[in-house]
């Protein structure tokens, strides 16, 4: 659904809000904080969710506790124009890319990989450049994270066997 089709006021950008910075807090805490009952809160949150605003609510973990040691930034450079829905297949079949974004710059698209260790993102490496579109990757290694709480920082599932 279209997030456009119903308004979107104050509210709700409070409720939002609450909710990203922690998605375990409840209604009725909500309610309290910015004036509505828990019943006000819930209807809210389900057209929110119902429009598509709120995607869904996700638990933040520290990358390391479940075996991502080793983190790093790849940017890809394509032979040719390589559409973006064909980067999202290929990408897809990554458990160890975090996140994928095509970008202006030199670069077509900016991965964000997680591995156990070194040796681990090395082999994610090499199978990224096998792919026949590949013309050339150039790796950042993460060393720490300089906000520690952002979204970045944490991790969404656990790393391959």
């Amino acid at each position: 659904m279209n997030s456009r089709s119903t308004p979107f006021d104050e509210l709700d950008r409070k409720i939002i809000t609450t909710l990203m910075a922690n998605a375990r807090t409840s209604f009725a805490e909500i309610g309290t904080a910015i004036g509505l009952s828990a019943t006000a809160v819930k209807r809210r949150v389900d057209r929110l969710r119902e429009t598509g605003v709120i995607t869904g609510f996700t638990a933040t973990v520290k990358p390391s506790a479940l075996g991502w040691r080793t983190e790093a930034y790849v940017e890809v450079y394509c032979e040719g124009a390589a559409p973006p829905r064909r980067l999202a297949e290929v990408v897809r079949d990554y458990p160890e890319i975090a996140a994928a974004m095509t970008v202006t710059g030199g670069a077509d698209a900016l991965l964000h990989v997680r591995a156990r260790d070194v040796e681990h993102f090395e082999e994610v490496l090499e199978r990224i450049r096998q792919e026949p579109f590949i013309r050339k990757t150039i790796s950042v290694m993460v060393l720490s994270h300089l906000l520690p709480e952002s979204p970045e920082a944490g991790a969404s599932h656990p790393a391959p066997e």
